[in-house]
């Protein structure tokens, strides 16, 4: 997967060139056992209660928090922490591609800034333009889309530094 930021200064986080998405790693969905990832301790309801700085980005979900700063490009693992501890995001949608076959990475980032942006207001309360928070997301590469990968996860931050709590319908 691919993460980009959608502030106009992009805080160590990068968009990946298409050369780049295009020699990523294939075969994502057997990443883990090459790249040491692995799963955050979840509760009966799905949330992260204890975290892993090495969290296999293909076991992410909505409402996980995640110290990702300075992530960039194509990333394999991301370290998550519960929501109560200090965190650089927090992931509040998941959007799922259709089609077999990859659309190119333009398309890809096209799709996931139109429904990052679309959902961003049903979640923080606020529409994007109004906010003080910003949206950034991660998105299947050509390699991890070979692996079945079809999955977009959007993410809001605060550029002026970490986040305690959840950030839904923070209103601001």
């Amino acid at each position: 997967m691919t993460i980009v930021s959608s502030a106009p200064w992009t805080r160590a986080l990068a968009i990946a060139s298409i050369a780049t998405a295009a020699v990523a790693l294939s075969g994502c969905s057997i990443l883990e056992q090459f790249t040491g990832g692995g799963n955050a301790t979840r509760d009966d309801s799905g949330e992260v209660v204890e975290g892993n700085d090495n969290t296999d980005v293909f076991t992410l979900q909505v409402g996980d928090c995640l110290n990702d700063a300075t992530a960039s490009e194509t990333v394999e693992t991301i370290p998550t922490v519960p929501c109560a501890e200090p965190h650089d995001s927090e992931i509040y949608a998941s959007i799922i591609l259709e089609g077999d076959t990859f659309p190119g990475s333009e398309a890809v980032i096209a799709e996931a800034d139109a429904a990052c942006l679309e959902a961003f207001p049903g979640f923080a309360g606020i529409e994007y333009a109004d906010s003080q928070y910003y949206y950034s997301y991660y998105f299947p590469t050509e390699g991890s889309w070979a692996g079945g990968d079809r999955e977009i996860l959007c993410t809001i931050y605060d550029e002026a530094g970490q986040v305690t709590g959840s950030l839904e319908n923070i209103g601001r």
